[in-house]
């Protein structure tokens, strides 16, 4: 079982930054993929960015260039640093990590962008 515990949202003013965290634990061998979705209302959850536990990393066209994910697999812990956020950006951000054939999900922290 794996626990997944996200940080770091909030409300912002367009143009502005903020850094998700997302810390993992439990009982598992290791984490293969972890990543951020977000869900705005009204819409579908979708891919923000994703990162394997050797450092590929997979970006949504919206938010290429602004956002970076990290990750640090001594601590398990997964980070979204969110520059230039627009408006649209904002919705339930969601952590996501994959073990073995299972995929975890957190509780989901809003992040809200006001113009």
């Amino acid at each position: 079982q794996v626990q997944l515990v996200e940080s770091g949202g909030g409300l912002v003013q367009a143009g502005g930054s903020l850094r998700l965290s997302c810390a993992a634990s439990g009982t598992f061998f290791s984490i293969s993929v972890m990543g951020w979705y977000r869900q705005a209302p009204g819409k579908q959850r979708e891919l923000v960015a994703a990162i394997t536990g050797g450092g590929s990393t997979n970006y949504a066209d919206s938010v290429k260039g602004r956002f970076t994910i990290s990750r640090d697999n001594a601590k398990n812990t997964v980070y979204l640093q969110m520059n230039s956020l627009k408006p649209e950006d904002t919705g339930v951000y969601y952590c996501k990590a994959d073990v073995a054939v299972l995929r975890y999900w957190g509780q989901g922290t809003q992040v809200t962008v006001s113009s």
